[in-house]
């Protein structure tokens, strides 16, 4: 494994690397990446191997411009409603943290899909991505490069901790500005349906197309293809069990030494760390008590969440509490990631582990 900068020559070996059939982790607005080619049925293979990714959670795949959504996307089968709906929202939100499920076309490795006779794709609006796209296939697969079902990583730091031999490099780019995944938005069939909430709120969608409705998409213990990535039940946990709670059984909770608390805001943390008789600097980054943003923003907590759970994963700590956000904006897609993380207790209560 050797780590990249960002600089043209790096990108560039980078971009080799990928037409070689070897695996690229790469930042982009939402987390790191980890790249293949994405019509290499052999890297794809090398994706699933070095995550521990099972085969029925299906890849996005990442484009360079809008246009090279026809290479991997059946857009003809569409009917005119739906082909003016994605030529709306990729022409104001792309690039972005917004995946589209589209029919595929036939020239996409099934292992990509998942056998799943569609395809999830994405123009991802990190310039260091856009032009590692560009410069290799044109057309790149890339999960979250992370241990599958363990916390999502922002840093390259995060990737190597995760990841380490098993990708070829890693391009250092800094942390990533959104910090939660993309959106996915099923245009496939039927009325636009959000599977995955993410790092494009569902207003920015609804104030262009209208209404949209909700889904599961998610799967249980079983081996049936997924109909979006990231939705299965257990997921973007840390080792930590995590629980969940709303703001009002936060505020409720008696400090405990052994384990971890982590506040929406700053002034929820504060009023906490009052009630309890704790000093302030009781919190902070380095503290098991923490919060995800100073002006009770979802964008700053969004942008901190797996930041904040990878500080507090590796404290040893005995549970990690967790607040609830705000139900509008970037709340839904942090509550998500959340729940998701929560639901590894149940899961290995019930000797079921993904």
């Amino acid at each position: 494994m050797t780590i990249l900068s960002t600089g043209d020559d790096d990108i560039k070996t980078a971009a080799d690397a990928l037409r070689e059939g070897r695996l690229v982790a790469f930042p982009t607005e939402t987390v790191y990446g980890l790249g293949a080619a994405a019509f290499d049925s052999r890297a794809l293979a090398r994706v699933f191997e070095a995550k521990g990714r099972p085969r029925f959670d299906p890849l996005i795949i990442h484009i360079a411009e809008p246009g090279a959504a026809a290479r991997v996307a059946n857009l003809d089968v569409l009917s005119a409603q739906v082909r003016g709906n994605f030529a709306i929202l990729s022409s104001k939100l792309w690039p972005g943290p917004l995946t589209f499920i589209l029919p595929k076309r036939p020239e996409v490795p099934d292992l990509a899909t998942s056998g799943l006779p569609t395809v999830a794709i994405r123009f991802p609006a990190h310039p260091v991505a856009q032009h590692l796209i560009a410069l290799s296939t044109g057309a790149v697969a890339a999960p979250s490069a992370n241990p599958f079902g363990g916390l999502s990583p922002t840093t390259a730091e995060h990737v190597k901790d995760g990841l380490g031999e098993r990708v070829d490099f890693i391009i250092d780019g800094g942390p990533a500005r959104v910090g939660v995944e993309s959106t996915v938005l099923d245009l496939s069939a039927g009325p636009p349906r959000i599977l995955r909430p993410g790092g494009t709120p569902r207003e920015a969608i609804e104030a262009l197309i209208g209404p949209v409705l909700s889904g599961s998409g998610a799967a249980g213990a079983g081996s049936l293809p997924v109909s979006s990535p990231g939705r299965l039940k257990s997921h973007y946990a840390p080792r930590t069990p995590l629980l969940l709670h709303t703001p009002q059984e936060m505020a409720a909770l008696p400090y405990n030494a052994q384990e971890g608390y982590l506040f929406f805001s700053a002034a929820a943390c504060e009023t906490w760390l009052e009630s309890q008789s704790l000093p302030a600097n009781a919190a902070g980054p380095a503290a098991a008590v923490q919060s995800l943003s100073g002006a009770a923003s979802a964008v700053e907590a969004a942008a901190g969440l797996f930041q904040a759970l990878h500080r507090l994963d590796a404290l040893g700590l005995a549970r990690i509490h967790a607040e609830r956000a705000p139900g509008a904006g970037l709340g839904p897609a942090i509550n998500d990631r959340l729940e998701r993380a929560s639901l590894k207790i149940i899961i290995k209560t019930n000797l079921w582990s993904i």
